[in-house]
Order: C-alpha cells, then sequence, then structure tokens
C-alpha cells in the first residue's frame, strides 16, 4: 500500500508541510551519486590537472553550499538549520568514474533527504562544468538516498542499488 504524498492538500492543491507539531529531533541523511567520463578525463581530475584548477576542492565547497541553499531550489522544502555537511568522493580509474557521498545533519522537524541529494547533485554538475571542455559527454547517475534517521519514521536504509 502506498502512503498518500504529504505535499498535496485535500483538494490535490500543492502545500507546504506543517511541520510544527512535530519533535525536534537530530536528523541525518547520506546520499551517493556518480558521473563517468572519458579515461583521459578522468586523468585530469585525478592528476590536478584540469585547467580550471582543483576539481574535486571546488566540488566539495559547491556541494556544501547545495546542501545550504535547497529550500531555495525546491519550491516545498523548509528552510533548515544545517549543523553539518560532509562532502566525500571516490576515484574510480577502472570505471573512469568519480563518486561522491555527501553526509547532511540537522535538529530540526523534518528532514534533510533532498538537502544530501542536492549537495550531491550539486558537487557533481561542478564536476561536469569545470571538465566539460574536455569531455561534453560525461554521464552522471546512481543518485540516490543512502540512509535515513531521525523523526517518527526512524532509520532507513536503502536496499542494494540495481545494476546499471
Amino acid at each position: 500500500m502506498t502512503k498518500p504524498l504529504t505535499h498535496f492538500d485535500g483538494q490535490g492543491q500543492a502545500h507546504m508541510v506543517d511541520v510544527a507539531a512535530k519533535a525536534e529531533t537530530h536528523r541525518i541523511a547520506r546520499a551517493t551519486g556518480h558521473i563517468r567520463m572519458q579515461p583521459a578525463t578522468f586523468e585530469l581530475i585525478a592528476g590536478g590537472h584540469a585547467k580550471k584548477g582543483d576539481v574535486i576542492g571546488i566540488a566539495r565547497i559547491a556541494a556544501i553550499q547545495g546542501a545550504k541553499r535547497t529550500a531555495e531550489l525546491i519550491p516545498l522544502c523548509h528552510p533548515l538549520p544545517i549543523t553539518r555537511v560532509a562532502v566525500d568522493f571516490e576515484l574510480d580509474r577502472a570505471a573512469a568514474e568519480v563518486h561522491c557521498t555527501a553526509q547532511v545533519e540537522t535538529l530540526g522537524r523534518t528532514g534533510v533527504e533532498m538537502e544530501a541529494l542536492t549537495a550531491v547533485q550539486v558537487a557533481l554538475l561542478t564536476i561536469y562544468d569545470m571538465c566539460k571542455a574536455a569531455d561534453r559527454g560525461m554521464v552522471m547517475g546512481g543518485i540516490r538516498v543512502l540512509e535515513k534517521s531521525g523523526g517518527q519514521s526512524g532509520h532507513w536504509t536503502a536496499p542494494p542499488a540495481l545494476p546499471a
């Protein structure tokens, strides 16, 4: 059975969910995604030779900024007092992919899944932007929530990803 969508009222109109009655709890969400590219482009990133500078360092800062600005981008998201954003990158030379994982935390009344997803996507978009002169065919994928905790629904972990 599917749960009802919370962003629609009884008349089917979009609305921002009222979270006033919810308890403030420590909420955490982790999301992931990757960007696949030509091996030569991957080597530019891994070797630190991209013309625009430190691709991974700039993507990390962009991810943090993306998490902080999620409510400005997603119309029905609540602005949240984010207490922590951690962004990690894994370089997969064999697949010519950069994997990004973001963990976002808050002490609040609603979760931070959207902030974690936004952080990952903004990081990957930044990598694309910084390397597009070398490789316009880069492909982003696998973007998903891995885990969330806190709030009424408690702890949730994603099932294993489907093969690409």
